[in-house]
């Protein structure tokens, strides 16, 4: 009896641990940045505190300001506040842009603050980042504050913070920001405290987060042959191995597919007074992407309803596209495989069918496009 307690309870811790046991993170996710793909992950829907990897949020609404010239004045409330820090002085004038620079970079409380106040006051600012993340679909994730210091509800989970980073990248401004080692402004020089940047080649942001409730917090990013992969760990004591080891294994299974090839046959499309009824639609080049193993890869095609001879091989009639979770991967023009000549003893002369010819040719009928998918997984 007791030999089979002990069996049970050691399943139990087994199977509670996950797949979180082959890192130290209590909870982590690995995102196709790009598709919004989940990768690889573990707890990765649990609530937690995130520390200041909150900073991607209060980033990139500074980055989607629009204004980062202008110039911002530093209030005694952001010069005093605690924990890490960018050291703006009160009464100090600076544009927003170097302020966003010490809150990616310096991770400043004091830079967050700033932000915060100067855009639209702390409160309203606030309000602002949790209506953002309820735009990117983010339900489990709440902010009572700029910075990240802990609150009662200021949580997030890794994937919805894997989420929100993938959305800030997309923002050249922030993208930039992120990537930059150090930036010097004035008697400033600022060092990125993300050391990813400088550990792992393909590197490209994002942020660090600790307090002594959240724990260590980490979420980076990767690029390697045009694709992105976005890695979270929440309360993580060996995130920077951790991390390079998610980014190795994610960017392995990632592979060239060849979904179709030039000249394969695409579909049929009737023709109207031809000598020949229908014409086979090929493809004109290659439908090629990098795949992440695990993805579901569709091929959506688009083709004419019909068109009128004379028909020309190679004369467009369509285009193909490689999407993944509603992202084009690749996309190829689809072409007529063979020529079709006009058969004249169909052709109605008649002026209503010129009529009709003529409008189709106007709104340009041959591209009005009906839509067909053949659904290609990896395994």
């Amino acid at each position: 009896m007791r030999a089979k307690l002990w069996i049970c309870l050691l399943l139990a811790v087994c199977f509670g641990m996950g797949r979180v046991s082959a890192y130290s993170a209590q909870a982590y996710a690995v995102l196709d940045a790009d598709t919004g793909v989940l990768l690889d992950g573990a707890n990765e829907t649990q609530q937690l505190p995130m520390a200041s990897t909150t900073k991607i949020m209060t980033g990139l609404l500074a980055a989607e300001s629009g204004n980062l010239q202008q110039i911002v004045t530093v209030s005694a409330a952001s010069a005093g506040v605690e924990g890490s820090s960018m050291y703006l002085k009160q009464g100090e004038q600076l544009p927003l842009q170097e302020v966003l620079y010490g809150l990616m970079l310096c991770s400043g409380n004091d830079a967050a603050e700033c932000i915060a106040e100067n855009l639209g006051g702390r409160d309203a600012f606030v309000r602002r980042m949790n209506e953002r993340a309820q735009q990117l679909g983010l339900s489990n994730t709440h902010f009572d504050n700029p910075s990240g210091l802990d609150g009662k509800t200021h949580h997030t989970t890794a994937q919805e913070l894997a989420q929100l980073a993938a959305a800030a990248l997309k923002n050249p401004v922030f993208a930039k920001v992120v990537a930059t080692q150090s930036h010097t402004s004035g008697t400033r020089t600022m060092v990125n405290h993300n050391k990813l940047l400088r550990m792992y080649p393909d590197a490209v942001g994002v942020k660090t987060g600790y307090t002594m409730t959240a724990g260590r917090c980490l979420v980076s990013a990767a690029r390697r042959n045009g694709r992105t992969v976005v890695a979270v760990t929440l309360h993580d004591k060996d995130d920077w191995n951790d991390h390079m080891h998610m980014l190795d294994a994610a960017f392995a299974s990632m592979h060239a597919q060849t979904t179709a090839r030039a000249g394969e046959e695409a579909g049929i499309i009737p023709v109207q007074t031809g000598t020949k009824q229908q014409v086979r639609a090929v493809y004109q080049e290659d439908l090629t992407a990098q795949v992440f193993t695990g993805e579901q890869a569709e091929i959506q095609i688009a083709c004419a309803e019909f068109l009128y001879a004379p028909v020309r091989a190679g004369d467009r009639c369509g285009s193909a596209q490689l999407v993944c979770n509603g992202v084009v991967l690749d996309e190829t023009a689809l072409i007529c495989a063979e020529s079709v000549s006009l058969d004249t003893t169909q052709e109605d002369t008649g002026w209503l069918e010129k009529l009709r010819h003529w409008w189709d040719t106007v709104r340009k009928r041959e591209v009005v496009y009906e839509n067909h998918s053949r659904l290609r997984t990896e395994s």
